[in-house]
């Protein structure tokens, strides 16, 4: 993998953020796994939702985002879309075990 000053010219930086986006969907689909695992271990919607655990979470992610130099609310917006996704999923798979 080339550092973005190794890159030589846009074809370089393109292939680059492939790869990098290549493994950010990779990892997006095992935190998927853990979200499915995690619903067997829940015991109602409420369970499920966990509304302060998604709040703590967004915080978190913020503060993580702030660390690296990146826009918190940008990222805090990605995490809110992928994780109410997940949420939904998460409850199917919850409904289908009960």
């Amino acid at each position: 993998m080339n550092t973005p000053d190794d890159c030589k010219n846009m074809s370089d930086i393109r292939a680059e953020i492939d790869k990098l986006d290549r493994q950010l969907i990779e990892l997006i689909g095992k935190r998927f796994a853990y979200v499915k695992a995690a619903s067997k271990f829940k015991t109602s919607e409420t369970s499920v939702k966990a509304p302060e655990r998604f709040q703590a979470m967004l915080k978190q992610r913020r503060v993580w985002a702030e660390e690296e130099g990146l826009n918190g609310n940008a990222i805090e917006k990605m995490y809110r879309d992928l994780v109410n996704h997940f949420i939904e999923e998460e409850m199917k798979y919850w409904k289908k075990s009960k």
